[in-house]
């Protein structure tokens, strides 16, 4: 899995998308997270995606992993449009981690067009 960097320079946060519980947990067990505090991959049966955060991690401190289910039956678009949920809530994260209650509307949409962007790059380089 490859972490994607901190490109938004005010972020504490590294953020990464995993697209299998088997290297969700393989990551897990790399970042040092203690196995009786490991999520489930995803938060239910009926979710596609969600985001975990964790607060510090030995490897490497505040990260955020985006888990996607399967994909299989959704087009692109629908696939696409997932990512730039869960990017949306990095960016929440983001914000409330530096205090910015009210952030300028270009502000925003730079950091979760960045965000959403990362994602489907490490999107496509995972499912080739």
């Amino acid at each position: 899995m490859k972490w994607l960097n901190r490109s938004l320079l005010v972020s504490p946060y590294c953020y990464a998308l995993c697209t299998s519980e088997k290297k969700f947990k393989k990551e897990l067990k790399r970042l040092g997270v203690p196995k009786a505090d490991w999520p489930n991959f995803l938060t239910s049966t009926h979710v596609n995606a969600t985001v975990h955060y964790f607060d510090e991690t030995e490897s490497q401190g505040k990260c955020c992993i985006v888990c996607l289910g399967s994909t299989e039956g959704f087009s692109k678009i629908q696939v696409y449009a997932l990512l730039v949920h869960e990017a949306v809530h990095i960016w929440q994260a983001i914000r409330d981690s530096i205090g910015e209650r009210y952030p300028g509307v270009e502000q925003e949409a730079y950091a979760i067009q960045r965000i959403a962007q990362s994602l489907m790059y490490a999107y496509k380089e995972q499912v080739k």
